[in-house]
C-alpha cells in the first residue's frame, strides 16, 4: 500500500491548472526544473535554519513538499496529454527528483540532537529505491512505484517531521526512531520493486 495509489485523483484535481499552464506556453521541462530549483533553495535555507536552531522555518517543508508533489504531477500531465514527451524530459524527471529529495531531506541531518547518519542512510536508500523502480524500463518492462515507502510516502513522512519541528516539538529519540523505521520500509520497498520487476520480466519472456 502506498499513497501513490491516490495519484490519479490528485491529477484530476490539477487538470484545470495544467490546461492553464499549457495555454500560457509553459512546458513540462520548465515545471520540472522549477520544482528542482525550488527544492534546492528551500533545502539550503532549512539547513541554515537548522544550524541556527530557528526550527520554525521547518514549517516551510510540508508546504513546499505538497507544492512540489503538485508540480511533479503537472509536469507529467503536460508531457503525456499535450505531446511534450522527450528523452531529455525523461532524464530531467528522474535526476531532478533525486536531487530534490536529497535537498529536502538533508536539513533534518543538521537538527541538533538527531542522527545525521540516519538521515543520510534514508537519502541513499531513497535514491536506491528510485533506481530499483526505473531499472524496470531498462529491462523492457515498466517503471515500478511500489511501496510501502514510495516518493509520496516519503514526502508525507518528512512533511510531518517538518511540521512537528516547526511548531516547536523538541528533537529527540523519537526522530531517530522515525528515521530508522523509514529506512527499514525503504529496504522493503527496494525489495518489492526488484521482485515485481523480475516477475514482470519473466511474464513478458514467457509470452
Amino acid at each position: 500500500m502506498s499513497l501513490y495509489t491516490l495519484k490519479p485523483r490528485f491529477q484530476a484535481l490539477l487538470r484545470p491548472s495544467v490546461r492553464a499552464l499549457h495555454a500560457l506556453g509553459v512546458t513540462a521541462n520548465q515545471v520540472t526544473i522549477a520544482a528542482c530549483a525550488g527544492s534546492v533553495m528551500v533545502g539550503s535555507g532549512l539547513v541554515i535554519a537548522a544550524e541556527s536552531e530557528q526550527r520554525q522555518w521547518f514549517l516551510l517543508l510540508p508546504a513546499w513538499l505538497l507544492l512540489r508533489m503538485a508540480m511533479n504531477a503537472m509536469d507529467g500531465l503536460l508531457a503525456r496529454e499535450f505531446g511534450q514527451r522527450s528523452a531529455i524530459g525523461a532524464y530531467l524527471n528522474e535526476l531532478c527528483d533525486l536531487l530534490s529529495d536529497a535537498a529536502l531531506y538533508l536539513p533534518v541531518a543538521f537538527v541538533p540532537g538527531t542522527g545525521g547518519v540516519l538521515t543520510m542512510l534514508v537519502i541513499v536508500l531513497s535514491n536506491l529505491s528510485e533506481m530499483a523502480g526505473v531499472l524496470g524500463v531498462g529491462a523492457a518492462t515498466s517503471r515500478h512505484n511500489d511501496g510501502p515507502m514510495g516518493k509520496s510516502d516519503r514526502a508525507f513522512v518528512f512533511g510531518v517531521l517538518g511540521l512537528l519541528l516547526g511548531v516547536g516539538i523538541a528533537p529527540g529519540p523519537w526522530l531517530n526512531w522515525v528515521l530508522s523505521v523509514t529506512a527499514l520500509l525503504l529496504i522493503w520497498t527496494i525489495a518489492n520493486r526488484v521482485r515485481r520487476g523480475l516477475a514482470e520480466d519473466r511474464n513478458v519472456n514467457a509470452e
